[in-house]
């Protein structure tokens, strides 16, 4: 018999049941027998049978598909926090579609959009812009649960959120500074013109988590009693060219200063390189501090101390609030889970 395009019909003329029942048994709703559920089962395999995907969702509502949209997939960080949504997703029955915004809002909101359109079951977003979330409301308005991850948005009270505890991660590499002896400590951020703004509040909704970290660098300072010299904050692009030149213009100051803070890992490869370019003796002549243990970070002599994020965690539990939220009844308040990051210290701080 001929499998080449078998159809539901011939699978239900093969198990001597109607369409209606072979329909129940292969998409699992509805009332069937176990006896008639295998006979079907075996007509389709016999066939080689593969159901159609869109009119079995217009049937039980459901995809079985989810959405993870995040800024930047070449970057180790979203790589390893996507892998741990895939191992939690995947076991579930689920598979993902993948958008990369390239930190653009408006690619964003096209996915976003896309996504809705194809009736994804739910999304996990990086957003591009934790400061505009109306197109996250109105997906969720339409019944596409959103779970936020790495950083929070303002608009979307309702949506769950998984992120690390960035004031807390900026605040363990700059007191493992401070008991190291340095006083004159610089910060190289993507938030640098934001210092007034992380000064005067603590939420951390709507912002980026390189602002909540700066945020974490200046109440560290005030903790110990010492001014923040804007001079020492160093604003760079997303980029290691950018981090490089920040580098450069913080060491070439009257007064440069003794250690480094670098709040991702792009930025702290690109301030590396130029420590290293300026022959400059680290940790003797300057300490440097990064995010996430990256390989990179223990290939390099001296090795890099680094604030290490529970990234694959990050994406499970994102992957599994997602699940619990697809599978909810009824209205549940918003979980905001903050998982906490830790200070791995190495050959590139030294006491003063």
């Amino acid at each position: 018999m001929t499998t080449h395009g078998a159809s539901l019909i011939d699978v239900a003329r093969l198990a001597g049941v109607s369409t209606a029942t072979a329909g129940r048994a292969l998409g699992g709703y509805g009332q069937v027998s176990e006896r008639t559920r295998e006979r079907v089962l075996a007509a389709a395999a016999e066939l080689g049978y593969r159901p159609n995907s869109l009119a079995r969702s217009m049937i039980t509502g459901s995809t079985n598909t989810i959405g993870v949209v995040v800024t930047d997939v070449a970057n180790p960080f979203f790589a390893t926090a996507l892998r741990g949504i895939t191992d939690v997703t995947s076991p579930a029955g689920f598979e993902v579609l993948l958008a990369n915004t390239g930190g653009e809002l408006s690619s964003e909101q096209r996915a976003v959009t896309v996504m809705s359109e194809k009736r994804v079951d739910g999304m996990i977003v990086a957003a591009a812009r934790p400061g505009e979330g109306a197109h996250l409301k109105h997906a969720m308005d339409a019944g596409v649960p959103v779970v936020l991850i790495d950083r929070q948005v303002s608009g979307v009270p309702d949506a769950d959120s998984i992120t690390v505890d960035n004031d807390h991660a900026a605040a363990e590499a700059m007191e493992h500074l401070l008991e190291l002896g340095h006083r004159r400590i610089a910060v190289i951020t993507e938030a640098g013109g934001q210092l007034a703004r992380v000064r005067s509040g603590n939420r951390r909704r709507g912002l980026f988590p390189s602002a909540v970290r700066l945020r974490g660098y200046v109440n560290a300072l005030d903790a110990a009693g010492l001014a923040v010299d804007s001079a020492l904050v160093a604003s760079a692009r997303y980029d290691r060219s950018s981090a490089y030149d920040a580098m450069v213009r913080l060491l070439d100051l009257a007064d440069p200063p003794t250690a480094v803070l670098c709040t991702d890992n792009v930025l702290a490869s690109g301030a590396y390189r130029a420590a290293q370019d300026l022959g400059l003796r680290m940790p003797a002549e300057v300490s440097l501090i990064g995010f996430d243990d990256e390989p990179w970070t223990t290939l390099v002599r001296p090795e890099l101390t680094i604030v290490e994020q529970p990234t694959y965690d990050l994406g499970a539990r994102a992957g599994r609030q997602l699940l619990t939220r697809i599978t909810a009844t009824g209205h549940q308040r918003p979980q905001h889970i903050q998982l906490r990051a830790k200070l791995v210290a190495r050959g590139s701080t030294v006491p003063r």
